[in-house]
């Protein structure tokens, strides 16, 4: 099982089914009214004010990188090197036994963990409702452990979405598809 280190149960992170292909699914904030969809325009404004989460990356770290071309965005520090190296975004450090990425030697980055405050593009976040993310992400599919979606606009990652009883997401992810790094 896949394991994003951290506090007990609770923060278990992509389980098998992210190299099964689980993709992770956004919705709008918790606590907004939807009423109907932010025009194209309007939606990228505002998740580039919050740090957008994908389809690519985060804060200039790009799936695929390698670890050199991703330490070069000044926007990452090493935590451990292991068969994939775990990493953490300068400006949103986490416990010691937390990561915010990891990045493989065969793959590149290869796993981005989305912070409290970042948002999908689609306004999806930690703390949206899975009701959010169906409408947000119509293709969402749900996996053994937890629900995902392709990312639209890149054909090679999944968002993987961890739920909580009260239908809440908790844990976001990109992750390139053939992620070698997490099972």
């Amino acid at each position: 099982m896949i394991q994003r280190q951290g506090r007990g149960l609770g923060r278990f992170a992509l389980a098998g089914t992210l190299i099964a292909g689980a993709l992770l699914v956004s919705a709008a904030p918790s606590g907004a009214a939807v009423t109907e969809p932010a025009p194209p325009a309007a939606a990228n404004a505002a998740s580039k004010a919050q740090g957008s989460f994908g389809p690519y990356g985060y804060r200039g770290v790009k799936l695929g990188m390698t670890a050199r071309q991703a330490t070069a965005t000044g926007q990452i520090v090493l935590k451990w090197r292991d068969h994939c190296s775990a990493w953490d975004f300068k400006a949103h450090r986490n416990p010691r036994d937390k990561v915010g990425l990891y990045i493989s030697k065969r793959r590149g980055v290869a796993v981005i963990f989305a912070p409290a405050k970042a948002r999908t593009p689609k306004g999806i976040g930690i703390g949206s409702t899975l009701a959010q993310v169906k409408k947000a992400y119509p293709g969402l599919k749900q996996g053994p452990n937890f629900p995902y979606v392709s990312v639209p606009g890149n054909p090679k990652a999944h968002y993987y979405f961890l739920v909580d009883d009260h239908d809440r997401v908790y844990e976001l992810a990109l992750a390139l598809k053939n992620q070698d790094c997490v099972n």
